[in-house]
């Protein structure tokens, strides 16, 4: 059976990516705090990496782990660094080492944000703030580091465990009314989906850069409202732009305003596999919450 390495297997793609390989493969569950069943590792510590992947051997690495708080990550760069671009150095090494495949995960913010069209993978990332910054840090090491490679680009992710449709859903609870920015374009995307893209990916040797996020895009404010009618939740979303929210709640790091990304690569390479529409997944998320 195969064995794939999971880190960061507590957080929301780290347990989809468990859902969508359950039966299939022996899992190795790894986390930043060792429990029952789940291996501690500092994913930042070359030695410790090296260490359990000489000794599990696995076929597949996949990457979940990440400081995706992104204010803090302002205030906390050699943090930030650590997971998310020495951590990946230290796996696609380790990697290599046993000859296994290595997926990344990484992130819109490795563009400006300021677009006019969805980004390809062939446009040049160019991050403004640290997360961003040091997020692209760790696709070069994996590129640099690891032969064998996936690195999916998501957007907008949300699943089990804390997101913005649960938040939004939490409010709608003890408010009438919320206010939630409109002039920030993307595309809400699903772990659910962003597994199933994993899953396709990993068995190939498709290897390089993908976008993997829904297809379709929106803004915050009328994902706000679509989560809610499609809840049947009486509550008004007031449309409110980045500047006016930011005087409201002052935050630490610059949010992209354009984040849509194109599957482009995923697109070229196959025709046997494309991710949902955000509404179809969205529909399937809410049927299950």
């Amino acid at each position: 059976m195969k064995k794939i390495l999971i880190t960061g297997c507590n957080g929301q793609l780290g347990r989809a990516v468990q859902k969508e390989y359950a039966n299939e493969a022996e899992l190795i569950l790894t986390s930043g705090t060792a429990r029952d069943g789940i291996i501690g590792l500092d994913i930042s510590d070359l030695d410790a990496v090296m260490e359990l992947v000489s000794d599990q051997k696995p076929d597949v690495i996949i990457n979940c782990a990440a400081h995706t708080r992104v204010d803090a990550c302002e205030q906390e760069w050699d943090a930030a660094y650590q997971i998310n671009a020495i951590g990946p150095r230290n796996l696609s090494i380790a990697a290599n080492s046993v000859g296994a495949k290595i997926i990344h995960v990484s992130t819109d913010y490795v563009f400006a944000g300021n677009g006019t069209r969805p980004y390809t993978e062939f446009d040049e990332p160019s991050p403004v703030s640290a997360y961003g910054k040091t997020k692209l840090e760790g696709e070069k090491f994996v590129q640099q580091f690891a032969d064998r490679f996936f690195i999916l680009r998501t957007a907008w992710l949300y699943g089990e465990g804390k997101n913005f449709v649960k938040t939004m859903i939490g409010l709608a609870e003890t408010h009438d009314e919320v206010s939630v920015v409109c002039d920030q374009l993307g595309t809400p995307t699903s772990t659910a989906e962003l597994a199933k893209m994993i899953h396709f990916l990993e068995p190939t040797d498709n290897y390089g850069i993908f976008h993997a996020t829904c297809e379709g895009d929106t803004n915050w404010a009328d994902f706000t409202e679509a989560i809610f009618a499609k809840l049947g939740i009486n509550c008004k979303v007031n449309h409110v732009t980045s500047e006016e929210y930011a005087r409201m709640n002052p935050a630490a790091a610059k949010r992209p305003a354009y984040s849509i990304l194109d599957n482009y690569m995923l697109k070229l390479t196959t025709r046997d596999f494309a991710m949902a529409n955000w509404e179809d997944a969205l529909d399937e998320y809410l049927q299950n919450l």
